[in-house]
């Protein structure tokens, strides 16, 4: 059963229109990601949800009710942002027992949930502390144990991680996955860090311009993105995007004079002009000449973690970014390597409207 539903909503700010029709539904303990750029309009679509903004078309439904004109303290909605959000003058314990003080819980049953999130966030030494003498971590575990206490049905997370040092954030991304799934809720969580959304998503909602762009798996997305919009948003480094002609057989595709095999099905493209999509994983190095190879130079190379990344310039010309294992230290500026594209990897692009091409079905 979906736990949210949004049909249609738009959302805008006089004449300028932040969400455009926007729908979809999350499930039932559903973990849903948010994910796009600055500026596409994520965090307004938190607070149409949470019923801080109403909008100007369209229906709000949770847990099958029609909440789109009900107060947000109506919605049974938990709400984390990605400032904190702490009431100053409050200390620990009294922002995360607010929402239990709003829905005149007890005192006792408030101090036993209090302390059953906070032992659960590992806060419970800083009950006592107001938010000026928390760390930004803590502060950030506040904020999550606030949206948490009172178990709500739905909980809504800003971007909760942004403001924290990069250990924290790792951490927590590990962390949060367990921790969300014990209480249950539908999750809607908002990040603009394409590795937060690929680790912590079911499923991700591709937020570009106040639309969906693409609604999928993770693993969906980053193989088969639907545009070369999406596409680039996702991987590091960056996907290689080419313009080039398939061949009247549709079984290669010319790029600067050089010859990349395509995967089946793309007869309907026969020579034709499309944009081609090669992740730099996708691209198989060897040290030695192999069949179906391309030559290519060591333009720049950059460490990154378990890999190297090489921009690679072959003879005619063709620049690409390709990754190696990073213990392969003997690589240096000016080597060759030979290359290979993974045909099955390779991504056909309209050059019109940069919408990803689909094979034909045979």
């Amino acid at each position: 059963m979906a736990t949210l539903q949004l049909d249609r909503v738009t959302k805008k700010f006089k004449k300028d229109v932040v969400l455009d029709e926007v729908s979809f539904e999350a499930e039932a303990g559903e973990t849903l990601v948010i994910f796009g750029p600055s500026g596409s309009g994520k965090t307004v679509l938190l607070r149409v949800i949470a019923g801080v903004y109403e909008p100007e078309e369209g229906i709000v439904v949770l847990q099958g009710h029609d909440m789109t004109d009900v107060a947000p303290e109506h919605r049974d909605v938990g709400m984390a942002f990605q400032n904190f959000a702490l009431f100053p003058h409050f200390s620990a314990r009294e922002n995360i027992a607010s929402p239990l003080t709003a829905l005149r819980k007890s005192d006792s049953e408030i101090e036993q949930q209090v302390k059953s999130i906070a032992k659960l966030l590992k806060i419970e030494h800083v009950l006592g502390h107001l938010p000026r003498a928390l760390s930004n971590g803590q502060k950030q575990r506040t904020a999550l144990a606030r949206a948490l206490v009172a178990a709500p049905k739905t909980v809504l997370l800003d971007d909760p991680l942004r403001n924290v040092d990069a250990k924290l954030r790792f951490e927590m991304r590990l962390e949060l996955p367990r921790l969300l799934r014990r209480f249950g809720s539908t999750v809607l969580y908002v990040t603009q860090d394409y590795r937060e959304a690929m680790a912590l998503a079911d499923r991700i909602a591709v937020l570009v311009g106040g639309k969906i762009a693409q609604f999928d798996a993770p693993e969906s997305i980053y193989l088969r993105p639907s545009s070369i919009e999406v596409a680039k948003l996702f991987g590091e480094p960056a996907i290689n995007i080419f313009r080039g002609q398939v061949n009247e057989q549709a079984n290669r595709v010319l790029v600067n004079q050089n010859q990349l095999i395509l995967p089946k099905g793309f007869q309907n493209k026969a020579g034709k002009t499309c944009d081609i999509g090669i992740r730099p994983e996708s691209i198989k190095l060897f040290r030695e000449k192999r069949v179906g190879t391309t030559s290519y130079e060591v333009i720049t190379i950059t460490p990154l973690n378990e890999r190297s990344v090489v921009l690679l310039r072959s003879q005619e010309g063709l620049e690409l970014l390709a990754t190696y294992p990073a213990e392969e230290q003997t690589t240096r500026i000016g080597d060759a390597f030979w290359g290979m594209v993974v045909p099955e990897d390779l991504m056909l692009f309209e050059t019109e409207t940069g919408q990803r091409c689909l094979p034909e079905q045979n």
